[in-house]
């Protein structure tokens, strides 16, 4: 796998969680009472939160990724 395709990988799924995390504190500041809206936007961050972390550690194991220091 091409190295700008890993990093685009990886900064697509930040970018993709900033987002939730910002559309979270929309849904937080204009929703009313029974809204689930907040509660879903930030369920869906943690869970790419996860998989962004499992799937670097996925990469690192299998040497798509090599970890340097820096």
């Amino acid at each position: 796998m091409n190295d700008s395709l890993k990093t685009l990988l990886i900064v697509a799924f930040l970018l993709v969680i900033v987002w939730q995390l910002g559309a979270g504190l929309y849904y937080l500041l204009t929703d009313r009472e029974d809204s689930k809206r907040t509660v879903n936007a930030l369920t869906r961050r943690i869970g790419l939160s996860v998989a962004l972390i499992v799937l670097v550690i996925l990469g690192i194991w299998t040497g798509w990724i090599k970890p340097h220091g820096l």
